[in-house]
């Protein structure tokens, strides 16, 4: 059975439950392995979680859930990598349980996510995001999503003992594919 995918806006009553899922006491803390893990990021309290990130997602059109069969699963989100210029977007997109990696809904997610982002920034030729060599699945929910690997950084991101390299990924408007689900 196809699982039904989309992007939706977060309200505050959805707020709980992300960080539920995402760090709550039955989160599988798996994603925090691949999202970043070189910056040793905590787990966060419910009370960090309200009054930070979790409250800078509400109504925000910066950042949407996951949503499969009307349960949020992950996050995709968008910055401005070069500021009050705004020339320069970057996307990050989450599935917080690892038992729904691998099934596509990623891909579809953060096609969806770079379809929407290109019709709200109607000027922008080009969207990216980086993850890092150690992310496997990241650098290939990208090339399902019709991106190009567009840097590598050799050697610059530090964990367990190990050097990894940093990877970059983009996409100009015009090869974005607009029916490929």
């Amino acid at each position: 059975m196809k699982k039904q995918v989309s992007l939706q806006p977060i309200l505050e009553e959805d707020i709980k439950g992300i960080w539920e899922i995402s760090y709550g006491p039955k989160a599988d803390l798996e994603w925090m392995k691949f999202s970043g893990p070189y910056f040793n990021d905590p787990v966060e309290t419910w009370e960090e979680f309200s009054t930070g990130f979790g409250k800078s997602l509400i109504n925000s059109p910066m950042r949407k859930a996951i949503v499969v069969d009307d349960t949020i699963v992950g996050l995709v989100t968008a910055y401005w990598e070069d500021g009050q210029l705004k020339q320069w977007l970057e996307v990050g997109i989450l599935v917080y349980d690892s038992n729904m990696w691998g099934k596509g809904i990623g891909g579809i997610a953060l096609s969806n996510w770079l379809k929407e982002l290109f019709g709200q920034f109607d000027y922008l030729p080009h969207i990216g995001f980086t993850t890092w060599s150690g992310n496997h699945g990241m650098q290939k929910i990208g090339e399902k999503c019709g991106m190009t690997k567009e840097g590598v950084i050799r050697k610059v991101r530090y964990l367990n003992g190990q050097y990894y390299d940093s990877v970059k990924y983009g996409i100009l408007r015009d090869e974005l594919v607009i029916d490929n689900e």
